[in-house]
């Protein structure tokens, strides 16, 4: 009987087989295969193909399908660790892995292990939540800080990190981090709010468990307002446009080390209106070297330059020689959008009620891209004082963006006039 393949060899570079119904020839219980992979099959013929019968039936005693089941768990609890957060799925984790002690003493110290590092990745996941909840209850508007310290004795990011490289390093250690507690059932928790198999059916009872999935969007947010606060709250010209030039630097870096989504955050903090709007600022900016970055990521041909560069970092981390070479963080929105418009746009099942695997495959194949590069080590000696900077300073809401933005060069219009005075009047008091 033809087998399912490895899941790494069930790609190649055109691309997924579309050919769906094959001849009778191909098919084997109900299940249908091309080139010795599987490609349909209606869900009993999957579970039938699975379960023992007459001609497949393993050995009852323990001591010989315990390696099996250690593998599975093993494999279950590294790769899905957040299901075990569950009492019950702990509970059971642990009568079952109990069971198979209780043979050999080899297995005894292969569970043991299994568990103790479960047990430090939910501690550390947890951990983690508790410091982004720390952090979350502590922000504050920057305006609000303006309003209590002159502007006179304000630190800016500059202050902070001279060097935009380093800035660029640090930012890259945010991300890594970021990236590394989101476990890849958030992104079936983030779109299936049904049934995967039933497109009618409900089977999400519990709110979907995807705090460290939004807790990195959020991240993305608030860099991309850091930078535009860090750009309009200067009072000087020259000392805006030097941000916007410190902030290019940074950006480029990011481009260069692979971090695609600081990046995109840069850019997107500096498209902001407040920003964009300061012509006087931007006047003394040389901004050739922006234009090439907004080049890279500009959203025509669906992101078609920036796609070309990710492929070229990810063949750079296949082939890499340093720490640094593996480093491929893409731009987290685009890579979310891809994945919703995959599932939404390919049925679950074809119209002979077959389980659509090849849907299910390239789901698989783009998750199991991003587990990799997830799981690099930032190479980047960490600094505290910046880290602490970026994770934690204030920055401006977006009223206080177009406030800070008026102040610094007035309204050219009526509109613009009318929203100043009115923002001045609801964030400062003033008339």
């Amino acid at each position: 009987m033809p087998q399912t393949p490895p899941f790494s060899a069930m790609f190649d570079s055109s691309g997924y087989n579309r050919n769906l119904y094959q001849s009778a020839e191909d098919s084997c219980g109900g299940l249908y295969y091309h080139d010795n992979n599987l490609l349909s099959g209606s869900l009993e013929a999957l579970i039938q193909h699975l379960v023992p019968n007459v001609d497949y039936y393993p050995d009852n005693q323990i001591r010989k399908i315990a390696p099996k089941i250690l593998q599975l768990l093993t494999e279950w609890t590294e790769t899905f660790p957040y299901d075990f957060r569950d009492e019950r799925m702990m509970r059971n984790l642990k009568d079952l892995a109990h069971r198979i002690a209780s043979g050999e003493e080899t297995y005894r110290k292969n569970v043991q292990q299994m568990i103790q590092c479960l047990i430090r990745k939910l501690a550390a996941l947890s951990q983690y939540e508790e410091v982004l909840a720390k952090i979350s209850s502590t922000s504050t508007d920057r305006l609000t800080v303006l309003k209590t310290k002159p502007q006179s004795i304000q630190r800016d990011i500059i202050t902070v990190c001279s060097d935009p490289y380093t800035l660029a390093q640090q930012l890259t250690h945010i991300e890594l981090e970021r990236l590394n507690y989101i476990g890849p059932e958030e992104f079936v928790q983030a779109f299936v709010q049904k049934d995967p198999l039933d497109n009618d059916k409900s089977c999400y009872s519990e709110r979907k468990k995807t705090r460290n999935l939004e807790a990195y969007v959020e991240w993305f947010n608030r860099l991309s307002y850091l930078v535009a606060t860090e750009i309009c709250m200067p009072v000087k010209k020259k000392h805006r446009a030097r941000m916007i030039e410190y902030f290019i630097d940074v950006a480029r870096e990011c481009f260069n080390i692979g971090n695609f989504n600081s990046l995109m955050a840069i850019i997107s903090g500096m498209n902001m209106s407040p920003v964009s709007r300061l012509k006087k600022t931007w006047a003394k900016v040389k901004t050739a070297k922006f234009d090439v970055l907004e080049h890279q990521m500009d959203p025509s041909s669906n992101f078609y330059n920036y796609r070309t560069a990710l492929r070229g970092a990810a063949q750079r981390s296949l082939t890499a020689h340093s720490s640094r070479e593996k480093i491929v963080i893409p731009f987290f929105s685009l890579l979310i959008k891809d994945i919703y418009f995959l599932n939404e746009g390919c049925a679950n099942r074809l119209p002979n009620g077959h389980v659509n695997f090849e849907k299910f495959w390239e789901l698989a194949k783009q998750v199991s891209e991003f587990m990799t590069w997830k799981q690099v080590e930032c190479p980047f000696e960490r600094d505290r004082k910046i880290l602490q900077y970026l994770l934690t300073i204030p920055v401006f809401s977006e009223d206080a963006l177009y406030l800070a933005s008026y102040e610094s060069e007035g309204p050219e219009n009526h509109i613009e006039k009318d929203r100043w005075k009115s923002l001045r009047s609801s964030l400062l008091g003033r008339v």
